[in-house]
């Protein structure tokens, strides 16, 4: 968030602004953060509702915003059908591998697991499967011998922040 925050205010993603950013957890570093940069910030917490209800007040509030792209950062959640229906081909994420190698949760910890060379970021268009969805952009960071998953994520997360406003301004470009 901070990443395309910063892209934004520096006009590496021209004609675009952040119109709101919405966490399911109200203690979010990224909350602070994004409060800190004078973003609007809406929290909309899941206990006590089911996906859908807690969903569909998301897509209600994204839509008051008038909002025309959806960018997942830290969002450990699939998303329904419904939520993707609505802006179809307009959500995007960012995972810490190069899918379809290691979706999911800990990603760099599998990669060491498997002894790759190679590891990296890809940003995608979200689809109701983890982690799936057509790839829209990629960056390649190589794994090294001593590499533990803190420092092989962190070399990975200063790619991701590159990525991401590259990857957005792919697509709007596009639309």
């Amino acid at each position: 968030m901070l990443a395309l925050s910063d892209a934004i205010r520096v006009g590496t993603i021209p004609n675009a602004k952040i119109a709101i950013v919405v966490s399911d957890k109200a203690d979010a570093r990224g909350v602070q953060l994004a409060k800190e940069r004078g973003h609007e910030v809406v929290v909309i917490e899941r206990r006590g509702r089911t996906r859908e209800e807690h969903e569909r007040e998301i897509i209600a509030l994204l839509k008051q915003h008038q909002v025309d792209l959806v960018c997942l950062a830290g969002y450990m959640r699939l998303l329904s059908r419904c939520f993707i229906d609505a802006f179809k081909m307009r959500i995007l994420n960012i995972h810490p591998s190069l899918l379809p190698a290691f979706p999911g949760l800990d990603a760099q910890r599998q990669a060491l697991e498997h002894g790759v060379k190679v590891s990296g970021c890809t940003v995608h268009f979200v689809d109701e499967t983890l982690d799936d969805g057509p790839i829209i952009a990629q960056r390649a960071v190589p794994v090294l011998e001593n590499d533990t998953v803190e420092s092989l994520a962190a070399r990975i997360l200063v790619q991701e922040h590159k990525l991401y406003p590259e990857a957005v301004n792919t697509v709007l470009a596009t639309n």
